[in-house]
């Protein structure tokens, strides 16, 4: 299933975006699909496309090429062309500045078999001498106006008058200036903002990802994650508001630790007054605020929302207790605030008497399998695909991105579909979920959309958790897991 597709094109198939094409490129690489394999299967496809589509056997063809895989690209289909066509490499910039490990790779591997021209002077000569262009000078990792050499490159490529085969994309798409193409082969997939007036004839092909990956969380979910600017200052990387407690006390700190760890600024808890002491005990780092109960009462609200009113996201539900007055007082806070939340744990059930309270709000419920059925009303199957749709489903119902804990996570916000199976066997110790529940409650307070959010929190809980594992096996605490998350953060960003 095509779980991270969500917009159609005119013939009813996805279409998926340049950036979620970039999460894929780097989770392909991640779960052993290596990058060089998919770049030859790219290069043959084009140099298929060029024998096929434009008759090139004994023509001349320029293949333009530009720093990064999209030019490693056309230099793979150079290789392949080699033997039927006459083939001219151009490079955009010279090849010591090719950008990637699979560029210079590729460009090893053609060096000295066909011609190559490295900042050419007479690129319209060339041009001019060439019967097809093939742009490979920039793929899906363009961003912002197209600088030189690559301005002049495609105004002249556009001149020339000569059919035009882009590589993936046409070269600076959605751009000031772009590549006008007779054809386009597009790589795995078509992506969002291609048609047939900017892109001509789009090819589609295949490159060998495997269906289980283009539905895979990893760390190309970090392609969403905020970086901190410079000069930025507190509070300006997020506010988080934790509203748990009460009965339970290792809940909302094992959620305020994650929130930090993943990188907000401030996180605020809010804890009746029986908890206060513990939970301001377990770290300095914290802002805890006393309510006036034992448990959470409708009588704490105001109090709640005046903290919320500064905040950028609030969790709510770790160790709140179920009891009838706490349940009412969860419905009445989720009524009440603005600001996107995550609901966990009591919240969940509180939620699930009055579904309506979700209306004209954002933000993500994590529940497991009991939860999600008290939740919905629905027992889910132990069918993974049946599962997904159901949960899907609800998501839809609801509006919220719902990110159901199990042995494969599922992730949804009614349209996209995400699955994460990055964990082990000792994340079943208690806590786990209010982790969980703190990294993603970080990350909307960061401002990261919810379905980001989620995919970012599932797999970053998960891989903190094996490496977590790897020195505490089954000993492992949920604190251990929460103090790995800055490695997961050192590896991927």
């Amino acid at each position: 299933m095509r779980g991270n597709l969500k917009y159609t094109r005119l013939d009813g198939r996805a279409m998926i975006s340049q950036e979620e094409m970039r999460v894929l490129d780097r989770n392909c690489e991640f779960f052993g699909i290596p990058i060089q394999g998919l770049m030859e299967n790219a290069g043959r496809a084009v140099a298929e496309a060029v024998l096929k589509k434009f008759n090139g056997r004994g023509k001349t063809v320029l293949v333009v090429c530009g720093t990064g895989n999209n030019g490693g690209d056309g230099l793979t289909a150079a290789r392949y062309l080699k033997n039927d066509s006459k083939v001219i490499i151009v490079l955009a910039r010279s090849a010591e500045k090719l950008a990637t490990k699979q560029a210079k790779e590729a460009y090893s591997k053609v060096n000295g078999q066909v011609d190559i021209i490295e900042d050419p002077a007479g690129f319209e000569e060339l041009l001019a001498g060439a019967d097809l262009v093939v742009d490979a000078l920039l793929g899906i990792g363009m961003r912002g106006e197209i600088q030189e050499p690559y301005a002049s490159m495609i105004q002249k490529i556009n001149s020339s008058g000569k059919p035009i085969l882009s590589v993936d994309v046409p070269s600076g798409l959605g751009a000031n200036v772009m590549v006008k193409p007779t054809a386009t082969v597009a790589l795995h997939d078509v992506k969002i903002g291609m048609t047939p007036e900017n892109s001509g004839e789009i090819i589609v092909s295949d490159i060998g990802i495997p269906r289980e990956i283009n539905s895979r969380v990893g760390p190309g979910e970090f392609l969403y994650y905020p970086r901190k600017k410079e000069g930025s200052h507190k509070g300006d990387n997020g506010r988080l508001l934790v509203v748990g407690g009460g009965p339970f006390t290792g809940a909302p700190a094992f959620v305020g630790l994650a929130a930090y760890r993943i990188g907000v600024d401030v996180v605020h808890v809010a804890t009746p007054a029986l908890a206060y002491s513990i939970i301001a005990s377990f770290s300095p780092n914290f802002i805890v605020h006393q309510l006036a109960g034992t448990r959470l009462l409708r009588a704490d609200i105001s109090q709640i929302l005046e903290i919320a009113s500064s905040m950028d996201a609030i969790v709510i539900g770790p160790g709140l207790g179920s009891t009838d007055s706490t349940l009412d007082a969860i419905r009445e806070l989720v009524k009440a605030v603005h600001i996107p939340l995550v609901i966990d744990a009591d919240a969940i059930t509180a939620v699930s008497k009055d579904l309506n309270l979700l209306k004209g709000k954002k933000g993500v419920i994590t529940p497991h399998a009991r939860e999600f059925q008290t939740l919905s009303g629905e027992r889910l199957s132990d069918d993974l695909a049946q599962r997904s749709e159901a949960v899907k489903a609800f998501a839809k119902r609801v509006g919220f991105t719902i990110l159901l804990k199990g042995p494969t996570d599922v992730i949804t916000d009614g349209e996209r579909l995400k699955y994460n199976v990055t964990h082990n066997a000792g994340m079943t110790v208690g806590g786990t979920g209010d982790s969980l529940a703190g990294i993603t409650g970080g990350l909307l307070a960061k401002h990261v959309r919810p379905f980001e959010a989620a995919r970012i929190a599932a797999f970053t809980n998960g891989h903190a958790g094996n490496l977590a594992f790897k020195e505490k096996s089954y000993g492992m605490m949920t604190s251990d897991i929460i103090e790995k998350i800055p490695s997961v953060l050192i590896e991927f960003l």
